[in-house]
């Protein structure tokens, strides 16, 4: 997989997400969390809730169900899933995106 993020966020520590494929650069805050995501595959995201997260697509294509709504987002879009709300979905070989996390331990990065 030919990674997009350049220098300065490959420089940054690698989330630690458990799902093949995916390449994750974890940006910490006291409040929040970045995580800058390409996946190198198709994978299929399984229900679950946490606070708020927002993503704003870079490439490619994610399907969401958002509370039963199901929506596909491409390249400029931008989703929102607000705090609590169960979600799914798919994002498919070659999508990134920079998505939010409103809480701060939501990911940890990985000791390397």
């Amino acid at each position: 997989m030919n990674n997009i993020f350049p220098e300065p966020i490959r420089n940054l520590p690698k989330a630690d997400i458990p799902i093949d494929g995916l390449q994750a650069y974890l940006s910490q805050a006291a409040n929040h969390q970045l995580v800058f995501m390409q996946f190198g595959r198709d994978v299929v995201l399984p229900e679950h809730a946490h606070a708020a997260q927002v993503g704003f697509v870079l490439e490619g294509t994610i399907e969401l169900i958002i509370d039963g709504k199901e929506k596909i987002f491409g390249k400029g879009d931008i989703y929102y899933i607000p705090s609590g709300i169960k979600h799914s979905g798919k994002a498919y070989a070659g999508y990134s995106d920079i998505t939010f996390f409103a809480e701060a331990a939501r990911y940890k990065a990985i000791e390397e």
